[in-house]
């Protein structure tokens, strides 16, 4: 579990192709202080796990999904991306939820400039358009942000300074593709309003909520 917060923008050493996967080696500092061999950490959104520690840094293995449906499948030798360590029970909760599971891949559609911050359009992928609503939470790149508005086929977040200086979205252009992934509550509404909405979908529960008394007789209950 993460929180969206960036601790630190690391530097691509290199991604070792490995059959369909491979190891992404990554120089780092600060996520090293106490990080531990089987640790998780969120690189550029996608929750992955440590398995060696080179001092500089660290080396994540990439499984094919997460290279073929993330960013990460096509990261080179000094590609920038941003570390979060999961969060520490106790710890400030100081963006939202974010569980490491990259949804898809967006495309920046435009970048503007409105005072000292930077309004961003980017393409609505078609699996979390149900998930996405103005004024909810969205991780870019592993970035907590909030949306503020949202069509058909796009939606738009504000950057602050302070992000765009601390994150990979210092070099936000036009054509530019990064991770995404939905809040999770919106997710389990998603789910919940689909399975509501389709033919025996309820999985044996009652419209009130309760079991039926098929779903009892079939389970020994009654």
């Amino acid at each position: 579990m993460f929180t969206g917060l960036i601790e630190e923008v690391g530097v691509v050493r290199r991604l070792d192709r490995r059959g369909d996967g491979g190891r992404l080696s990554i120089l780092s500092r600060a996520v090293l202080e106490d990080t531990r061999l089987g640790d998780s950490i969120a690189v550029s959104g996608a929750c992955l796990t440590v398995v060696d520690l080179t001092g500089d840094g660290f080396e994540v293995d990439c499984m094919p999904e997460t290279l073929a449906h993330t960013t990460l499948g096509r990261v080179t030798h000094g590609t920038l991306v941003n570390l979060e360590r999961s969060l520490a029970v106790g710890g400030r909760l100081g963006g939202h939820l974010v569980l490491g599971h990259v949804d898809a891949v967006a495309e920046v559609l435009a970048v503007r400039q409105k005072g000292t911050a930077s309004e961003v359009r980017l393409s609505l992928p078609e699996t979390i358009r149900g998930c996405v609503a103005a004024k909810g939470s969205i991780a870019l790149d592993g970035i907590s942000l909030t949306v503020m508005g949202v069509g058909d086929r796009w939606f738009e977040v504000g950057i602050i300074p302070h992000t765009l200086k601390e994150t990979t979205l210092r070099t936000v252009t036009a054509g530019m593709e990064v991770n995404v992934e939905a809040d999770v509550l919106a997710r389990y509404v998603q789910r919940a309003v689909h399975m509501k909405n389709e033919p025996n979908g309820d999985a044996g529960m009652s419209p009130s909520g309760g079991l039926t008394e098929t779903y009892l007789r079939e389970h020994g209950f009654a």
